[in-house]
């Protein structure tokens, strides 16, 4: 059986939400190599397979600060944490 997979424009948008939040430009990351095209693929496809969609729309609409973390539960955690951390 296969997993299903969320709207890849939504999911996008989200992943550079949360990242946004947590003080994270992916594009930056990208342009500067501190974010590989694939990886930064994977992270997107994670987000489409997540099952917390609906919660962590709900803590991006919420966030009005640079956030230290993700979303509890956040598929991508590592990565946003480890890009935070660059900056």
């Amino acid at each position: 059986m296969s997993q299903h997979l969320g709207d890849p424009a939504r999911h996008f948008f989200m992943t550079r939400g949360v990242a946004r939040v947590m003080g994270v430009n992916l594009g930056d990351a990208l342009n500067s190599g501190q974010l590989e095209p694939q990886r930064y693929a994977d992270m997107v496809t994670r987000c489409r397979g997540c099952a917390l969609v609906e919660a962590c729309e709900e803590w991006l609409a919420a966030q009005t600060l640079i956030s230290t973390a993700p979303p509890p539960g956040c598929c991508n955690s590592n990565d946003l944490c480890r890009l935070r951390d660059l900056h």
